[in-house]
């Protein structure tokens, strides 16, 4: 799975032509969301080949500012807390989330600066949750 990020113009129909473009490519978004801040769109969007997902939008003019792998986690939604365990944990290990958002699975899906301490708590995350919760 790969997050891309995405500027979108602050108009109407700038999303629409966004999802027009992946529909003509066939490529299903899988998860994200878009915020205007400062006059500027970002979108954050999860795909199952962002590559794909990518020359579907350059071929439409859509600038994609970057393609990130994500990590993809299923919180214990029985337990309040979670989200700020996990970030706590991810803190401690001194990586940052700089991006965050839930999948059509209701799994988060994170975006960190660094992939592999990101893993490795990911992992150590996952190993200590019930079956339920934990990543498929």
């Amino acid at each position: 799975m790969k997050d891309l990020t995405i500027e979108l113009a602050d108009r109407p129909g700038a999303l629409a032509e966004m999802g027009e473009a992946l529909g003509r490519a066939g490529v299903s978004v899988e998860g994200g969301g878009v915020w205007v801040a400062g006059g500027r769109g970002v979108a954050h969007f999860l795909f199952a080949d962002g590559d794909a997902a990518k020359r579907a939008l350059d071929a439409a003019g859509i600038s994609v500012l970057a393609v990130r792998e994500v990590l993809v986690q299923r919180l214990n939604q029985d337990e309040p807390g979670q989200l700020g365990k996990i970030a706590r944990r991810m803190a401690d290990a001194g990586v940052n989330i700089e991006t965050m958002y839930s999948d059509h699975e209701n799994q988060l899906i994170l975006v960190v600066d660094d992939l592999a301490k990101g893993r490795a708590v990911s992992h150590a995350w996952s190993s200590r949750q019930p079956p339920s919760a934990r990543v498929r």
